[in-house]
Order: C-alpha cells, then structure tokens, then sequence
C-alpha cells in the first residue's frame, strides 16, 4: 500500500474522509476504529471527514495505524494535503460552527 510522504517538522492541515463498508458486524467494528483514531488527532467536520493539523511523523502515524485497520478490498481512506497556509483553502457555509485548528480544543 502507498503512504503519501510529506517532508517537514511544521504543521499541515490534514483532511481525510474515509468510507468503510458496514454491511457487517466486522465493517461497523472497523468504522468505529478508524473514527476512534481520527478523532484522537483532529476535528470531525462531517459524518465521515475529519481536519487534522500534523506534522509529519503524526501523518505517517496516523496513516499508518488507519491502513492497518482498515479492509483494502471494503473500505477506502483518502488524504488531502491542504498544507501550513490552510485558511485561504476552506470555505464554510451553513449553520455548524467552524473551529480554527491551531487553537487548543476543550473537550
């Protein structure tokens, strides 16, 4: 499997989404995994997206542990590299309230 690489120490806006198949127990057990590890690095933004500020050895963890997860024949992960200079790249419309990733998140 190919893992994209990135090169750096600072800090990337990260997107993923994912689709995991949850026609069975082991596909909803699988959604539920890959969310768990999501949302221990960034922010859900929809169902099935999250934004995650990493830096690189973060990405290829995360990265890493989401493919050992996941079914390559079931499920697809995509990535998108929205870089350090983020904020002219988002738009956001509707009634959710937007976040600034940097800042620290209170749970």
């Amino acid at each position: 499997m190919n893992i994209h690489r990135f090169y750096g120490s600072d800090k990337m806006l990260v997107l993923i989404t994912y689709d995991v198949n949850t026609e069975t127990p082991e596909g909803r057990k699988r959604l539920r995994q890959i969310s768990k590890q999501c949302v221990n690095y960034g922010q859900r933004v929809q169902n099935s997206v999250f934004e995650c500020l990493l830096d690189a050895a973060q990405c290829k963890n995360l990265q890493s542990k989401l493919c050992s997860i996941m079914d390559t024949e079931k499920d697809s992960l995509r990535f998108y590299y929205l870089g350090n200079k983020y904020e002219k790249k988002i738009e956001h419309f509707g009634y959710k309230n937007t976040y600034l990733p940097e800042e620290t998140m209170i749970l």
